[in-house]
C-alpha cells in the first residue's frame, strides 16, 4: 500500500480562497463603514434641522 501526501497544486488554490475571502471581509467592512458615515450624516441633518426650527429661547 502506497499513502502518498498532499500534492502541491492545492496549496494555492487554498491560498487564493484565502485571500479572495479575505478580500471580501475588508470590501465588506468598508461598505459597512460607508453605511454607518451616511447614516451618521442623516441623523446630524435631521437634529440640525429640528434645531433651527425650534424657537431661540426654548431649551431642549
Amino acid at each position: 500500500m502506497e499513502v502518498f501526501g498532499p500534492t502541491a497544486a492545492p496549496e494555492p488554490a487554498r491560498n487564493g480562497a484565502n485571500r479572495a475571502d479575505e478580500a471580501v471581509l475588508i470590501l465588506a467592512r468598508l461598505i459597512g463603514r460607508q453605511i454607518a458615515r451616511e447614516q451618521f450624516e442623516r441623523k446630524i441633518a435631521l437634529e440640525r434641522r429640528a434645531q433651527k426650527k425650534r424657537p431661540a429661547g426654548e431649551d431642549a
